[in-house]
Formats: structure tokens, sequence, C-alpha cells
């Protein structure tokens, strides 16, 4: 009764346009799905699915926007922001995004690119000496033990930083002795270490890759926050304020989320529905020691729905034009070429079989990939269950936002990439 309760509010509210902050921040005028190539008859299969999932305990609720065409077709909400306290789910809910921060982070650097402040081929020890000569872990057959330490065959590049293949791996990826000296992931690492410290940390670790020889998921783009905090001489959040969310309206995007803000913070469920263990997620409400790059910002639908706008859009949003379409292009152009191991599937699989770009993966391939697309869409996801991608050819772009951080998380990208097509019928 109480699930039957918050879906009713919820819908009354996004009828009646409550509340007023979320009807407000609409990134695109609305329009009937017929109108854009879409079917409203399709599109209510979304509510009907999500909400099922919602009521077997699988999902605490959902935000789901969807854009075609430069219109607003779909913006619902479902469920719960807080299923403990029988919260229902308000539009402007404010999520974890984690890794939904890299892309934003990897705009913030390509601006200092544009405007010649750091070059691709850098090397990252121009900015950090430290990182000057670092070695390479040599192991054993069975991957057990680390043999030797060799010295890099060159040196990690800002492009390294972008693209994942600086060798600087997530400690909590993966089982092996290199593994076990890294820090396990942007979150931890952020929490209990500052900028300088973490930096110091990294410098000392051997390398599970020489640099630029592998794609493996990492700290790139929390190097790349710091490299632009020694830039500009801002915070990372400072920059991203001033020079990209305050520029898109992304009112709700932060890496500390405001005491007045707080109520509005989505959590996950207390127990994962695969493995019955306790889960829980950074509120993001108490600072961290760096603002990370790699994963610390929290955001919304709306708001996030804007950024995937612009990235399509070749770097324009409104009045605002925050990269050059030339830039843009480059971006979301894979940048892995033959001689890079691609292991992108290691770090999601239902991103397995696409290139990357830089802060994001890109499609190459219009099948093979787990989900439904078109050669050139891009995205990049969250390991706190939010995700989105934007597909030019299709001129739409999506975000889901729901805080389901286990590998049930893989389930809902795979089911509403699923849903979300099959509602296209022009």
């Amino acid at each position: 009764m109480r699930f039957r309760h918050a879906v009713f509010a919820a819908v009354v509210s996004s009828m009646l346009g409550l509340p007023l902050m979320a009807q407000a921040a609409d990134p695109l005028p609305r329009a009937k799905p017929e109108d854009v190539g879409m079917s409203s008859e399709r599109l209510a299969l979304i509510a009907k699915t999500v909400n099922a999932e919602i009521a077997r305990e699988q999902l605490p609720g959902a935000v789901l926007a969807i854009a075609r065409r430069g219109k607003l077709v779909y913006f619902e909400t479902f469920g719960f922001r807080d299923k403990a306290a029988g919260a229902p789910m308000p539009a402007d809910a404010i999520f974890n995004i984690a890794s939904m921060t890299k892309p934003m982070a990897a705009v913030a650097g390509l601006q200092l690119y544009e405007q010649g402040k750091l070059l691709m081929d850098e090397p990252v020890s121009k900015y950090f000496p430290k990182f000057a000569n670092m070695q390479v872990a040599v192991m054993d057959a069975k991957r057990e033990n680390i043999i030797e330490r060799v010295p890099a065959t060159r040196k990690i590049t800002i492009q390294d930083l972008f693209r994942h293949t600086s060798g600087l791996i997530y400690g909590g990826r993966g089982a092996t002795p290199v593994h076990k000296l890294f820090p396990e992931g942007s979150g931890p690492a952020a929490a209990s270490m500052t900028g300088a410290e973490f930096l110091d940390n990294l410098a000392t670790r051997p390398l599970l890759w020489q640099p630029g020889s592998t794609w493996d998921y990492g700290f790139g783009l929390d190097v790349l926050g710091l490299v632009v905090e020694q830039i500009t001489e801002q915070s990372l959040g400072q920059y991203l304020q001033e020079q990209v969310w305050k520029p898109l309206g992304m009112v709700d995007t932060h890496f500390l989320i405001p005491a007045d803000k707080a109520a509005r913070y989505a959590k996950a469920l207390a127990v994962d529905p695969d493995t019955g263990r306790p889960q829980t997620l950074a509120a993001l409400t108490q600072k961290t020691k760096f603002e990370s790059g790699g994963g610390g910002a929290a955001s919304t639908a709306s708001d996030y729905l804007r950024f995937a706008l612009m990235l399509m859009n070749k770097g324009t949003y409104g009045n605002a034009r925050i990269l050059g379409t030339k830039t843009t292009e480059y971006m979301l152009s894979n940048q892995l070429g033959p001689e890079v191991r691609n292991l992108v599937v290691n770090a999601d699989p239902t991103r397995g079989d696409y290139g990357f770009g830089l802060g994001l993966a890109v499609r190459t391939t219009p099948g093979v990939v787990r989900m439904m697309g078109s050669v050139g869409d891009f995205s990049w996801p969250g390991a706190s269950g939010t995700n989105w991608w934007a597909d030019p050819k299709e001129e739409l772009a999506v975000v889901w936002m729901a805080q389901s951080p286990g590998t049930i998380r893989w389930k809902y990208r795979q089911l509403i990439n699923a849903l979300v097509y099959q509602a296209i019928v022009d």
C-alpha cells in the first residue's frame, strides 16, 4: 500500500508540475512522443517494467529523462527517494553519479587544451614531477607475485589520463599484487587522502601496464582533475561551476551537496537484492579531502541531460558554448588504436566492444555490443547505478538516475536501453 501511495504522489506531483523547482528546471521544451517519432504506447512499457522491479524490491526508485530531436518526451519518477522512510522520488532528486563525473572532468581538461594550456602528448610529470620515472611491474606466470620492476618505456601523457591508458589502475578492480598496492577507487581515495597525498601515493606504485599499451580502468581522470586545479589555481569544483555547470544551468550539480539540498538525496536499498549484503553509498554531504574528477560529483536527471545535450550538439546548449565543434568531435572519437589492448569490458560488461574517446565510451560498430544504439553513440555510467547515453544519429539523449550500486546496475543499463529504443517507431 505504501508503494502505491508513493507512486501516486509522484505521478500527481509530475502532472501538477510539482515540485515547482523540478518543473522550472526542464532542460528542453516538452513534446508528445508521436511528434518526434516515438510511441506513447510503447513508452508506457517503461513504467510498467520499472514499477514491477520496485515492487519486487530490486530497486528503490529512479528518475528517467528522454529527449529526442530537441524535445523532452519523457521525464518520469518511479518509487522512492528513500525506501526505508517511505519518501517518494521527486523529479529533482539528487544522486551520487560516481564515474559520470569523468566526462565532466574531461570537458574541463579539453577547455584548457583549447586554450593551449595543456597538450595531449605532454608528460604528466610536467605538472607532477614525481611521475617522471615510473616503473612497471613484472609478475610471475600465475600473476601472484611481482618478480621485477622495469622502467616504463615512455612517460604517462595527458592523453593517457583522458583515455585510461596510464597504467594507474583502480585497486578494487582486480586481485593481482599490483591491484593490492593501489587505492580501491576514486571515492575512497578522495575520502582518505588530500590531492597531494594521493599523487604521492600513485607515484610510488608500479604500473600494471606500460603507458599507452592497454585500456584499463583507473585514476586517470582523478589525476587530470588535479592537473586542471594546478593550471587554473582553482578547485575542480570551482572551475566546473564557473565554466561548465553554471553556463549550462546545472543548478544541482556539486562535489558537496549543500545542506539545504541534502533532503533531496536519493538512497540505495539497505540490502543488495542480489547478494543480500548491506550496501550504502557516500551521501556527498561531507567534504572530501580532494574533489575527485574520477567519481566525486552529485547531480540530477535534469542537470545531466543538459550536459549530454551539450555534447550531442557539438559543444553548445542554449546560448552557451562549452567546447568548440572540432574539440567535441575529437572527444567523441575512438582514441584506442589497434596497438592498444581494450579491456573496457572488464570495467563494465554493458560497454564491452565499445571504443573509448576522451573520458567516455564510444560505439564503433552497429552490432556485437550488448545494447542497441548507433555507431557514434557515447556514454559512461556510474558505479552507484546511474547511467546516460547520447545517440547523435537518432538525436536521442537519455539519463537514468537510480541508486543501485551492486552488479544489478548492469541489468538496468541493458533493460532501460531496450525499453527506450523499442519506443522509436519512425
